[in-house]
């Protein structure tokens, strides 16, 4: 079991993320014109903008917060005023509002791609397959909340944080903060990097132009001048 642990949560998660930098890279330099989101608004608006606003408010709520929840030290939380519980019962409030939304609004993105006709014709079968694996995710997430209102003093989040903390900062031995760690969030966990292992295959990879349009923002002016004759 220890091989299994140190396997899963020391090794895979670097082999993720390797897969996610490096075939993100590739692909944008190999295949750009695949690079886009596909929208199929034109066929049908119905669901989309309800299913589509619910799935990404969620979803960029659920990636910051996890961000901030297990990247942050604990030190620098105490210093804030925010204890440790009072640190949990913030993340299952908002994981669990965020959550909802971002299952929510999956769902009606699957529905809508799998009932209508014209639309399920322009999906692929890993466009169909990337949103069940995250709706799976998201619901094993939630699945989680119960668990930690077993533990309302915090001491999983704090393993979980420094599982996190460990693995950014290249320390050996992170696994072992998981060794005791309850089925549900080892679950969650593996889905959550295999997502990152799916992500440069994708139209998942539209994230990064996401990113990247911040940049936009501080562009230079464009000059433009008058034709003389």
């Amino acid at each position: 079991m220890n091989y299994l642990n140190n396997l899963l949560f020391d090794i895979y998660p670097y082999i993720a993320l390797s897969i996610f930098l490096l075939g993100s890279l590739i692909r944008y330099d190999r295949d750009q014109y695949t690079w886009k989101a596909d929208s199929s608004q034109l066929l049908r608006r119905g669901q989309l903008r309800l299913g589509s606003n619910l799935f990404h408010i969620g979803i960029i709520g659920l990636f910051f917060g996890h961000f901030a929840g297990l990247l942050t030290p604990k030190d620098l939380y105490h210093a804030l005023g925010l204890s440790t519980e009072n640190k949990q019962l913030l993340a299952m409030v908002a994981g669990g509002v965020m959550g909802s939304m971002a299952l929510i609004g999956v769902l009606l993105l699957l529905h809508r791609r799998l009932t209508d006709p014209r639309i399920r014709k322009t999906c692929t079968g890993m466009d169909i397959f990337i949103l069940v694996w995250i709706f799976v995710t998201l619901t094993l997430g939630m699945l989680t909340i119960p668990f930690s209102a077993g533990h309302m003093d915090g001491s999983v989040m704090i393993l979980l944080a420094n599982w996190a903390q460990s693995i950014v900062t290249f320390q050996p031995g992170a696994a072992e903060y998981l060794a005791t760690v309850s089925w549900a969030y080892k679950i969650h966990l593996l889905f959550g990097m295999t997502l990152f292992v799916l992500f440069p295959f994708t139209r998942l990879v539209h994230v990064w132009s996401g990113f990247g349009s911040v940049s936009y923002l501080f562009r230079p002016h464009q000059v433009v001048r008058k034709k003389t004759r």
